[in-house]
């Protein structure tokens, strides 16, 4: 016979709760059919744990119960990576009698007359102790059997609670382990937010496709799970929540009335206005204020952003605001300079290219006006020039570097669109054919 006592339980799972002093019952049993059996409880850790009657005797075929308890109350689980155990020992005890003394002589002296039952891990389960394991003081510990430990005593409304804190302590890897446990993905909290927008506010793409995989659903009339995405530029994000809802609404707005494509106007994130405008949001949409994204990106000073919502926009550059201001105006309000050209200025050029304005092509040119910027179709200032055949615009327009070889939309250089409007522009073509040829010399 290796052992005389059987135990009731694998490991012994104290039910901590902050501040007070737990404790859990186990029970021994005696397997010996006619004698009885000593047994002594000792734990690796007496500091921390002690076991009441540490020392007991039972009868044959008898099962006994004993108290493991926690020393001292504490605010947080006193958790280490290798757990506290409890050391049965047992003897056999002829006589079935013995006083306290006579026991604690009987453990003292190591022999064969001793035998080791058992090694009982000491675990502490329950949702305070999987609270602390969501902390960020936890990060140190190996915890993911802890926290397998720790929930499996929780019911479903403590999961749901804690599967929150997961996501707002960013500690997202555990997303998968308490819904598996039970908690439900569909609670909206006090404050009606979803696991989902949680999930993208905390940047964690895996945890997105865990709860969409779990039936997590969405309410267009209060999510904004986009607008998140998006001011974060976090396009794989905004991937696998258009493939996870296809009813999504691309042009939701916020309370001030803004889309997802004013979120990222706003932060400068040009990867998530290329994906968005890819799918179908709608660019030149304005908020509450009348500002489109347009306006935000200007606001900012985002040059890349407000290129490429010019370059996808049909009337943003000259929309107002309920204060009447356009994109320039607000660029202007806050001194970006570099916006100037692009919002304005070249507009301007190509507004007095087209009618010969000599002197306020000029006064755009010295602003910084870019010669070689193209309009909707393509046409620079010198295609707008040449189409008309003014020769001063054409040459100052040359003096300030414009190419020649620039083709629109349709393949056309400006001395095609000379050639283009006839004879009348005689003067024009034998210039720019002369300036060509003497550039191939």
């Amino acid at each position: 016979m290796d052992r005389l006592i059987k135990t009731d339980v694998h490991a012994v799972d104290v039910f901590f709760v902050r501040g007070q002093k737990c404790g859990r019952a186990f029970k021994l049993t005696n397997l010996m059919h006619t004698m009885s059996v000593a047994v002594c409880l000792t734990t690796s850790d007496p500091v921390l744990f002690s076991v009441l009657k540490p020392f007991s005797i039972i009868p044959p075929l008898t099962t006994s119960s004993f108290t493991l308890v926690l020393n001292e109350p504490c605010d947080r689980p006193p958790l280490s990576s290798h757990p506290c155990t409890i050391l049965v020992r047992s003897s056999m005890l002829p006589t079935g009698k013995a006083h306290q003394d006579d026991l604690h002589r009987l453990f003292s002296k190591p022999g064969p007359h001793i035998f080791k039952d058992a090694t009982i891990p000491i675990s502490f389960v329950g949702p305070h102790v999987a609270e602390f394991l969501l902390s960020p003081s936890s990060m140190s510990l190996e915890i993911n059997f802890l926290f397998s430990k720790a929930i499996s005593w929780c019911d479903e409304s403590q999961l749901t609670s804690l599967l929150r804190l997961a996501m707002e302590n960013g500690k997202s890897h555990f997303v998968s382990a308490l819904i598996e446990a039970g908690a439900d993905v569909n609670d909206r909290g006090p404050e009606e937010e979803s696991f989902i927008s949680l999930a993208v506010k905390s940047g964690n793409a895996d945890a997105v496709q865990i709860l969409i995989e779990s039936g997590c659903v969405i309410n267009n009339e209060i999510d904004r799970f986009l607008h998140l995405a998006a001011a974060m530029n976090r396009v794989d994000i905004m991937e696998i929540l258009c493939l996870g809802y296809p009813d999504i609404s691309l042009n939701s707005v916020n309370s001030q009335g803004q889309t997802a494509v004013h979120l990222a106007a706003i932060q400068g994130q040009v990867e998530a206005l290329q994906f968005l405008v890819s799918i179908g949001s709608e660019v030149d949409v304005t908020d509450r204020d009348g500002w489109t994204p347009l306006h935000y990106a200007a606001h900012e000073g985002h040059i890349e952003t407000s290129e490429f919502l010019l370059h996808h926009s049909v009337y943003a550059k000259y929309a107002v605001t309920k204060e009447g201001k356009t994109a320039y105006a607000l660029a202007v309000e806050k001194g970006y300079s570099d916006l100037y050209d692009m919002l304005h200025v070249s507009d301007s050029l190509h507004r007095a290219a087209r009618i010969d304005d000599v002197h306020t092509m000029k006064s755009c040119l010295a602003q910084g006006a870019n010669v070689n910027r193209t309009d909707q179709n393509g046409w620079t200032p010198l295609h707008r020039a040449a189409f008309k055949g003014h020769m001063e615009s054409v040459k100052l327009l040359l003096n300030y570097g414009a190419r020649i070889d620039l083709v629109d939309g349709t393949g056309y250089t400006p001395l095609l669109r000379a050639v283009e409007a006839g004879a009348c522009r005689l003067q024009c073509i034998l210039w720019l054919m002369g300036l060509k040829l003497a550039l191939r010399a």
